[in-house]
């Protein structure tokens, strides 16, 4: 795989990967990661090793004491992370170091809202943007609430991500589209985060029913954990995130996440 080449930041990064990958005629394959598992170091390197076997972006995990839309494997990965001493200031100083190692990529950094508050809407969309990411992905930020960060992100161009889940109205599909800014983190499941066996049966409908309502990118996440999931993807969403089936795969090697991580770029085509 070529490197990818950074020649875009925020928002137009996120377009940018959503041009070249439908010009592939593939999904777009957006790994998560937590910032501090197994140790700092480790998680850079996996990171790094991701983003040289050409997956499209990333969803770097902020460690949070209380994830409630992650699973178990996530939950226990981001308790680690935190024995570790990772701050929401150490997760921007990951980012810095990522586009320093030359890492191209989007880098969209996932937490959870009490961190970010802590730390200031206003301050934190500076800090990230200075530090070279792309966006936010708040999980427990419902639209109706999000008027401090969407202001922040829209004068720093980031992104700033909103949730469908399949119990999600027309009306409710209605008002993410309009407020999701870079794409629609479409959750496959009514439940939490974590590596599944298949697809559920009615992601198609759900999908088509976003489709309906808008043309905003739609992003697949919550249980695609292998290469014949992330090939099914093709051709019925713009995106997916795989976050456990990595984060387990990291708590053997950087080799092991590397090498997941290719079988799943690979699938694609």
């Amino acid at each position: 795989m070529s490197q990818i080449i950074r020649t875009h930041t925020g928002l137009d990064a996120l377009a940018a990967m959503f041009a070249r990958t439908r010009a592939e005629g593939r999904a777009a394959f957006l790994p998560y990661y937590p910032v501090g598992y197994p140790t700092y170091e480790d998680s850079l390197d996996a990171i790094q090793a991701m983003a040289a076997v050409g997956v499209d972006g990333f969803e770097i995990g902020i460690p949070f004491s209380d994830p409630l839309a992650d699973g178990p494997t996530i939950q226990a990965a981001t308790q680690v992370a935190l024995r570790n001493g990772v701050t929401v200031r150490r997760c921007l100083e990951a980012v810095r170091e990522l586009r320093a190692r030359g890492v191209g990529q989007p880098l969209l950094l996932m937490g959870y809202l009490n961190p970010l508050l802590a730390y200031g809407p206003d301050a934190f969309a500076r800090d990230a943007h200075a530090a070279g990411a792309d966006g936010l992905i708040i999980p427990d930020l419902p639209p109706e609430e999000a008027d401090l960060f969407a202001k922040a992100c829209a004068r720093e161009g980031l992104a700033l991500i909103f949730f469908l889940a399949p119990t999600s109205t027309d009306a409710r599909i209605r008002l993410v589209a309009a407020r999701t800014r870079g794409f629609i983190y479409v959750v496959s499941v009514t439940g939490v985060t974590g590596a599944r066996a298949t697809l559920p049966p009615g992601l198609g409908d759900f999908l088509a029913r976003i489709r309906a309502q808008t043309d905003c990118p739609r992003v697949v996440g919550f249980g695609i954990s292998g290469p014949e999931q992330a090939r099914a993807m093709n051709g019925l969403a713009e995106g997916f995130i795989v976050g456990s089936a990595l984060v387990r795969a990291g708590s053997e090697s950087v080799d092991a996440v590397r090498h997941l991580a290719a079988q799943i770029r690979a699938a694609l085509g």
